[in-house]
């Protein structure tokens, strides 16, 4: 089968997608890709060192609010279809398949209009402008939240999860804590706020470091890369408890994820998928600076059915923070409860379960 996958902009786009050629790769080994991207967006560094083959459009989002910049961005956009036109009809895909961002847009269009089997895969609760603009062309469109179907054709919608929940089941988690610096007798929290750290995450931990000192658990708190200097200047001046492993970033964070008992993050698709899929409870901090509040609305998803705490990032203190955790994680019935209830919630089959989307989707086609 040859396969085309379009997404780009943020992370969340980009490794579900390669989460889903991975996935692939594995069982089909004669399976081709063509990753279509932008040259501004981080596909262009992620995709070709993956070994994947990758060529450009350019495009450019659309803004929100009226602006001039929208009319040079419906230029780009039908220049980009008559573009991807081109790319497709020299690479003769079996399907297409965009997982977000607005590259998206011309690619997925384009496959549409050649007839050539279409899916869009929505990661988040509340979609983006792209997808719903594209459900109304493409054959299917897969989902990770069920709060997500209200926004798109009911006869198209299929739930499948997200691809990147495959890729952390399996992993030695006694391998994972030792890697960091975790013993493996403790119960261990995970902080983090994303791959480049959250700022509000950073100043609430630093904050409850003297509290963390004098709990029977243990903390990996991950500041990301670009914060991890000031944040290691504010620690010398409070003290670095014994049970407080700092770091800038984890290479591993599957592997890590596996030994694991409480997480505190964004909402984010991709962690949201990764701790479901291990069943892990989480406190999600959702960030109120995404489009559409999605986060938060991915948040509420996951607390509705009690498998996470949702801390606002207004309510966010070192003492709030400590608290969440000493709730969960020192009550060994509410964290077992929590546990189970995250492992309901998530699909570790999401890879298998899009494939076989997508090879029904391409046996119709044929037929």
């Amino acid at each position: 089968m040859k396969i085309v996958v379009s997404g780009g902009g943020t992370g969340g786009h980009i490794y579900p997608a390669l989460a889903l050629i991975r996935e692939i790769q594995k069982e089909h080994k004669d399976a081709e890709f063509l990753y279509i991207g932008t040259l501004t967006g981080l596909e262009s560094k992620i995709v070709p060192r993956e070994g994947i083959d990758f060529q450009s459009i350019h495009i450019t989002g659309f803004k929100r609010k009226l602006s001039f910049d929208n009319i040079k961005t419906v230029y780009r956009f039908l220049k980009g279809v008559r573009d991807s036109k081109k790319i497709l009809n020299q690479f003769n895909p079996d399907i297409v398949i965009g997982t977000g961002g607005y590259v998206c847009g011309p690619v997925v269009y384009a496959a549409s209009k050649l007839r050539i089997p279409t899916i869009v895969h929505e990661q988040n609760s509340v979609p983006g402008l792209t997808n719903k603009f594209l459900s109304r062309y493409v054959d299917k469109v897969a989902i990770c939240f069920e709060e997500a179907k209200e926004f798109f054709p009911p006869s198209k919608v299929v739930f499948t999860g997200n691809p990147r929940a495959s890729e952390v089941i399996g992993k030695d988690g006694i391998k994972g804590r030792l890697s960091v610096g975790l013993s493996t007798t403790k119960p261990a929290v995970l902080i983090f706020g994303g791959s480049r750290g959250a700022r509000p995450i950073n100043e609430a931990v630093v904050k409850g470091l003297p509290d963390f000192s004098e709990k029977p658990y243990q903390v990996l708190y991950v500041t990301g890369d670009v914060h991890f200097e000031a944040v290691s200047k504010e620690v010398e001046l409070v003290g670095n408890p014994q049970n407080v492993v700092i770091k800038p970033f984890i290479h591993n964070m599957p592997e890590v994820l596996a030994g694991i008992d409480l997480v505190v993050s964004r909402a984010g698709a991709t962690s949201i998928a990764e701790i479901t899929s291990l069943g892990i409870p989480s406190i999600l901090i959702p960030s109120p600076y995404v489009t559409n509040n999605h986060q938060e609305k991915n948040a509420r998803s996951l607390s509705d059915h009690g498998a996470a705490s949702v801390l606002l990032e207004k309510e966010l203190t070192g003492h709030s923070l400590v608290q969440h955790i000493d709730q969960i994680l020192l009550d060994s019935k509410i964290l077992h409860d929590m546990k189970q209830k995250s492992k309901k919630m998530g699909v570790p089959d999401s890879a298998s379960r899009l494939f076989k989307v997508m090879t029904e989707l391409v046996n119709t086609k044929r037929k």
